[in-house]
């Protein structure tokens, strides 16, 4: 098809003084009973390699867009494919004719008049639509206006600052420049402003909503000079109800689910264990479904991998909860036993030695019982004497001994374990709720009004 469209718009041109004419009854394969008497007197001695106005200033080119469609807006790659319909309009002195009339003829003779070379810069790929025919309008006026149209879709590249996502904004632009006229040649300016563009605001997005939208008029800078370039900026709000119901709703909800074990008995082991493992295992899994459809790099640390990290992090805190309070549980139980344990020892290695219970009436004479039961008998005074505040002495040095090891356990104890392992949960069951509700209130204040 491509090979006869060439074949039917080639042109056999005559080369005089510098310039490609036509010969004056055939234009290529046209001939006189094929174009209209006005289009075969305007294509008498036109040159369609120079542009109008030569040598006496720039083309003044006025443009003007209809925005069809933004059929895809993808994150990982950062661009956006949008259907445009691209209308220009310049006036060439060597088409006026006379009348007020306007002539609209084939598209296909495009090839015989001048046209800009307009193009996208940040374009990565983009076609023309040919079904059934090539989607070109050419439309010439009886003052020299031509008008051009097309109807083009263009991948464009929009560089995007995902910080906030899912409550970005992001700012994408189009823009149009000359290839290889510069601003001596031609000058590129929006016909009406603002107005210039339609569609944008009867235009719906899966995603997105079009904030705002205005247009400029700028120079492209290049090493081989200024060319003239026409900008069109568009604000995109992504819409975060979506995200909201798919993943933040989710990842309350499973924080919420990691507190039901902060009522359950510490000692259901099994039961606590399973709520806390599931619930860790499930927030992994929906951290990392919501990273599927984003660009894996580490430059960018969104607003949903922080309220996944805040999540992931309650939900692991539950389950540290947990170990603690069982940890706890179990050294007090272990170190009660130790002690009841030491204090039974102790009493049974003392069973056997003398403790003064009774004393007689006589000064110089004391009772006492040991462990054999013998009958008491009397000894000199100076004897008596000695015993007495021997055993006085050994009572009081094992007393002391007694409670300064009581007092060294009990402080030992009050630094490596809690009284009563069962207020964790109590107090859990008021600190995780009231954390996780401040941090909220934090987190949507910043990232919804800052």
């Amino acid at each position: 098809m491509a090979v006869q469209l060439n074949e039917l718009f080639f042109i056999c041109l005559t080369i005089t003084q510098g310039g490609c004419m036509f010969p004056n009854n055939h234009w290529g394969e046209w001939n006189d009973s094929q174009l209209q008497p006005t289009i075969q007197r305007l294509m008498k001695g036109y040159n369609r390699y120079l542009r109008p106005n030569f040598n006496e200033g720039p083309v003044e080119i006025g443009m003007s867009l209809d925005i069809a469609s933004i059929d895809a807006i993808s994150e990982i790659n950062m661009d956006y494919t949008a259907t445009i319909f691209l209308r220009q309009r310049w006036r060439d002195s060597r088409l006026v004719f006379p009348g007020n009339e306007s002539v609209s003829v084939d598209g296909r003779l495009v090839s015989l008049l001048w046209i800009p070379d307009t193009f996208i810069p940040d374009s990565k790929r983009s076609f023309l639509h040919d079904v059934t025919v090539e989607n070109r309008l050419i439309r010439i006026f009886s003052n020299g206006t031509v008008l051009y149209a097309l109807r083009i879709t263009a991948t464009i590249a929009c560089n995007m600052d995902l910080t906030k996502y899912p409550m970005d904004k992001q700012v994408c632009t189009l823009q149009l420049e000359s290839w290889g006229y510069n601003i001596q040649d031609v000058v590129f300016y929006w016909t009406r402003g603002n107005d210039s563009v339609k569609g944008l605001d009867t235009l719906r997005l899966a995603q997105y909503s079009v904030e705002s939208y205005y247009t400029s008029v700028s120079e492209a800078v290049y090493e081989t000079g200024h060319y003239p370039k026409l900008v069109l900026h568009f604000s995109l709000r992504r819409n975060v109800l979506f995200f909201i119901l798919e993943t933040y709703v989710p990842s309350i909800l499973l924080v919420v689910l990691s507190w039901v074990s902060f009522w359950i008995s510490q000692s259901s082991v099994p039961a606590r264990t399973c709520i806390g493992v599931t619930t860790v295992l499930t927030m992994t899994t929906l951290m990392m479904g919501a990273r599927t459809s984003l660009p894996n790099a580490n430059c960018f640390i969104k607003a949903i991998d922080v309220y996944l990290g805040i999540c992931f992090t309650f939900i692991f805190g539950a389950l540290l909860e947990y170990a603690c309070a069982h940890f706890y549980t179990m050294q007090l139980q272990t170190i009660e036993d130790l002690h009841r344990e030491f204090l039974r020892e102790f009493a049974e290695s003392n069973g056997n030695g003398l403790v003064p219970v009774v004393s007689s009436n006589q000064p110089n004479q004391s009772v006492e019982v040991g462990s054999t039961a013998e009958e008491p008998t009397e000894e000199p005074v100076d004897s008596d004497i000695r015993n007495h505040a021997a055993s006085t002495e050994k009572v009081r040095s094992q007393g002391c001994g007694l409670s300064s090891v009581k007092d060294a356990s009990r402080r030992a104890a009050a630094v490596f374990i809690v009284k009563n392992p069962h207020n964790i949960d109590r107090h859990a069951r008021t600190v995780f709720p009231t954390a996780f509700l401040f941090v909220n209130i934090l987190y949507w204040l910043y990232y919804l009004f800052l």
